[in-house]
């Protein structure tokens, strides 16, 4: 049976590699990604099934197996708790660090709404037997696996555009995107990025840093001169940077960015925290600037709360699509129950 699901496997590698190589900046790359990793399970699992008679002579091939099928059904069914589990208690940190500003109780509402739907939701469909209730029953619950699915498919496409093999780009520009500072002072936040786009600098021997980011509510001066300071006190040539001082946005970084470059086709490295860097990279694309993602690191309680406002921020960004996909939905369950 494993011949018969091979072929499969290959065109699944084919379309993940061909999207990656092509633009990986796109929900595609995890979409892929993930029947890729489903068909070499499958296939795995049948071929194991097929020549399980010659395995089951070794002790020691046997014990990896019922380790790998243990592990492979505990984390199946530990998932939903350890993730509920995760996210409440890292959403208390985050209000005990930073302070209970909406911004900060993602984490915190997110636990409880994935609580509520798989613990309450199921009973509460349970006791609705009338047709409305029902449509609504079904239309709420396609609406929460749809946007479970599509923050799966986002993360995992996230972490592969985080992944590289090597730092040497030979880049022309490297794009470090502003965050806010205290003064005149960079955050630790934003101080990693500096470093993050420093150190890409020193891999890449003809490329200029670009500070990206103009001065906003509280700020002395602008975020770039600030991130300018910061770099140059680490021994970066001041010859080696530009300072874009416009932007108030993301999107605004980029396009700022851009129209100091010289070039028809530069190449270029846009550094951000890692949380922020796929939706960087989307925003990008929609601009048509062609460029590569790094992310630097930041502390795990709040990388967990700022991944979700960046889904949220996905999300709206992409409004009418997803708005279209279940109001489609709805629209056939409606005429379903009515008929």
């Amino acid at each position: 049976m494993w011949q018969f699901t091979f072929p499969f496997f290959l065109i699944a590698l084919f379309i993940f590699v061909g999207i990656m190589v092509r633009d990986a900046r796109t929900l595609w790359s995890g979409f892929s990604f993930f029947w890729l990793m489903l068909w070499s399970a499958v296939t795995l699992f049948l071929f194991l099934s097929e020549y399980a008679a010659s395995l089951m002579t070794n002790d020691v091939i046997i014990g990896i197996l019922l380790f790998l099928i243990i592990l492979a059904v505990g984390s199946i069914v530990a998932f939903p708790a350890v993730l509920i589990l995760v996210f409440f208690v890292e959403g208390i940190r985050v209000i005990r660090h930073e302070g209970a500003k909406l911004s900060n109780l993602l984490s915190l509402l997110f636990s409880f709404l994935l609580y509520g739907y798989l613990a309450i939701w199921p009973a509460v469909g349970n006791l609705k037997k009338n047709t409305p209730g029902t449509m609504f029953y079904m239309i709420v619950s396609f609406a929460a696996v749809y946007v479970l699915s599509l923050m799966a498919i986002y993360c995992l496409s996230a972490v592969l555009n985080l992944i590289h093999l090597k730092k040497r780009r030979n880049a022309d520009y490297i794009v470090v995107l502003g965050c806010g500072i205290a003064g005149e002072k960079v955050t630790p936040l934003l101080a990693a990025r500096v470093d993050r786009g420093i150190a890409l600098l020193r891999c890449n021997p003809k490329a200029v840093l670009i500070m990206s980011g103009g001065q906003g509510p509280g700020e002395k001066i602008p975020e770039s001169e600030a991130m300018a300071d910061y770099a140059i006190e680490q021994g970066v040539d001041a010859a080696r940077i530009i300072r874009e001082q416009r932007s108030v946005s993301t999107q605004e970084n980029l396009q700022f960015s851009r129209e100091l470059m010289a070039g028809e086709k530069p190449k270029i490295i846009l550094v951000t925290t890692a949380y922020h860097v796929f939706r960087s990279l989307l925003l990008a694309r929609r601009q048509g600037i062609k460029c590569v993602g790094f992310g630097a690191r930041t502390k795990w309680y709040f990388t967990l709360n700022a991944l979700l406002r960046e889904f949220i921020g996905y999300l709206h960004l992409t409004r009418k699509r997803h708005v279209i996909v279940v109001g489609v939905v709805t629209g056939f369950v409606v005429i379903a129950n009515l008929l």
